[in-house]
């Protein structure tokens, strides 16, 4: 669990919030605006009731008195003009800036390493960026400005005790240092507490997100009691935190409201002996100060809710800019430009690892030259996949270099490079939208008619003209109304529609079937010709005619030709692995 603060305001980061705002000052001004009004009309509502009792009720005096009705009508009209006002203005600024902090987070999530995305958790990035903004979005509806007022409304109120009787004051006046103390206090344990709730919102989101993502994997091992009962700890321990919430309110609120009600109680007490016996007060002080005990300590009440909703908000910002100050992104200050790329890539003594002292790839070096067929096999865990991700830059290496036509690929921006790259994965991922905009990525520049005629030309349009919609089937979350291997034809199409100068196929055919195969088989060709190319596979057989086959183990190169002349090495490696494959066939 991260080290909660023991501030019980952490002014900079309040500071870095507000700097949001700055767009919508306008709106920001007139918000405070309407805020004010609803604190200054609020207080003067007693005054007016005790001049109207003083000077007319008290004397029966009839003169006068519909204006002070009139008067009291026009400062509850202001006062629910300003509140519909605030409500409104408050909380579009609150959701304009929730909508600027969640596009910079976004955007800033966009550009991390996968190195990133592999040591964190997709249900805590979601809980920043949907549940923890709308925690922010409360700071502004509900929070600040509403704490703002009560604050004013208290001061204006307790302006026009002394004014009006600063003998009744005092007794106002000496209860207030203990609801003051009593609400720090509960202040500095909400704090504690909602840091509590959000980690586990935050742990809990992110099991039941894993869970529905593998809900195959659970079903198939038959282990949905063992999944059921770890959510129900991790559902307790949320509980646990929430009742600890309660808890402090359910302290605090009642001993604010017995505090009222003893300091009203004596106002009306010593209030009634000056009115009756010593009349240092009048009906309408009485009157007044009834009216008024309840607005100076209702805010009280009222701050220490809002500063429930303002520390749920801070704690969500301090989140969401934890990510946002987060420094893992892949150096993007290249100027070479690709666009006479011819296709040659070359390893140069590459050294990488995902973990320190790791190694993963140890010392790599090998040429593609444009227009090749290079296949690369080996065992799993020998650095295959490595290389594509190094290809596209998703990882730094340690050491050597990555050359594309003998430009350092550190040189190169990401979005020229990875425009010259295009991967088709074994494992294909699929939007719940349509096979045309799969396809497309929402690229505005590729027509459905390139799509439809890119499709003829690898031998996939009967395919998908078969679908219900054709082009606009709506594949659902994951592509799961596909097969895997019609999945994987249109990540093919996609892959092919963007013409990039370097293919790479990383294990395509491994979990497909043999009607899925012939035609990815067909796809294949297609794409590959007169194309620098990169093809991992398990399968010997799809790779015979690769101009150039790569044999890893442990991260090390330890065989490199063609088919037939590795074949010739009968001790060798690659030699030993189309045995074993040929013999598991005849089997």
């Amino acid at each position: 669990m991260t080290k909660i603060k023991q501030t019980v305001f952490d002014a900079p980061l309040f500071g870095r919030l507000l700097a949001y705002t700055k767009p919508y000052y306008p709106i920001f001004v007139l918000a405070l605006i309407t805020v004010i009004g609803l604190a200054v009309f609020g207080a003067l509502r007693p005054k007016v009731l005790q001049m109207a009792m003083d000077e007319n009720i008290e004397q029966q005096f009839q003169p006068g008195f519909l204006r002070y009705i009139l008067w009291m009508f026009a400062l509850l009209f202001m006062e629910v003009l300003c509140n519909l006002t605030f409500i409104y203005t408050a909380s579009w600024l609150g959701q304009s800036v929730v909508r600027d902090i969640r596009t910079k987070l976004f955007n800033h999530i966009l550009a991390f390493k996968m190195k990133y995305f592999d040591n964190s958790s997709v249900g805590v990035l979601l809980t920043r960026t949907v549940t923890d903004m709308e925690r922010i979005a409360d700071i502004f509806g509900e929070g600040l400005f509403m704490i703002f007022s009560d604050i004013l409304k208290m001061l204006v109120v307790g302006t026009v005790m002394v004014y009006m009787n600063w003998q009744l004051s005092i007794v106002v006046f000496f209860t207030l240092p203990i609801i003051l103390i009593a609400t720090k206090i509960f202040q500095k344990y909400m704090k504690k507490a909602f840091e509590e709730v959000r980690n586990e919102v935050s742990n809990l989101n992110s099991f039941v997100q894993e869970r529905l993502t593998g809900m195959k994997v659970v079903q198939l091992f038959a282990r949905e009691m063992i999944e059921f009962k770890s959510f129900e700890a991790i559902n307790q321990r949320h509980k646990k935190a929430w009742i600890k919430t309660v808890w402090y309110n359910s302290v605090f609120f009642p001993i604010a409201e017995l505090l009222t009600s003893i300091t009203l109680g004596i106002i009306i007490w010593l209030g009634g002996l000056n009115t009756v016996f010593e009349q240092t007060a009048s009906v309408g002080d009485l009157a007044a100060f009834i009216m008024m005990v309840p607005m100076m300590f209702r805010p009280l009440h009222q701050i220490a809710n809002k500063f429930n909703t303002l520390q749920m908000g801070m704690v969500a910002a301090d989140r969401v800019f934890k990510v946002l100050d987060t420094n893992s992104n892949i150096s993007d200050l290249g100027t070479e430009s690709l666009k006479a790329f011819s296709g040659k890539i070359e390893f140069k003594n590459v050294h990488f690892s995902y973990v320190k002292n790791e190694a993963v790839l140890k010392g790599v070096s090998f040429k593609v030259m444009p227009g090749q067929t290079v296949a690369i096999v080996g065992s799993t865990g020998a650095g295959k996949s490595t290389i594509i991700n190094l290809i596209n830059r998703f990882y730094e290496i340690d050491k050597g270099q990555i050359l594309f036509d003998q430009t350092n690929i550190k040189s190169i921006p990401l979005k020229s490079l990875r425009k010259q790259v295009s991967v088709v994965l074994q494992d294909v991922f699929l939007f719940a939208d349509t096979i045309l905009n799969n396809i497309t990525l929402g690229n505005s520049q590729i027509s459905e008619a390139a799509v439809v005629d890119a499709a003829k030309q690898i031998g996939i349009h009967d395919f998908i003209t078969n679908l219900p919609g054709a082009y606009h089937y709506n594949v659902k979350e994951r592509g799961v109304m596909l097969s895997v291997g019609q999945r994987q034809l249109i990540s093919f199409l996609r892959a092919y529609i963007t013409n990039p100068k370097v293919l790479i196929l990383d294990e395509a055919t491994a979990s497909i079937d043999s009607n899925s195969e012939q035609l990815i088989q067909a796809a294949t060709k297609k794409i590959t010709k007169d194309r620098t190319s990169i093809v991992i596979a398990h399968r010997l057989a799809t790779i015979q005619k690769a101009d150039v086959i790569i044999v890893l183990d442990a991260g090390e190169i330890i065989e490199m030709g063609t088919h037939s002349s590795l074949l010739k090495n009968k001790e060798g490696a690659y030699s030993g692995l189309y045995k074993a494959q040929f013999l598991k066939q005849e089997h």
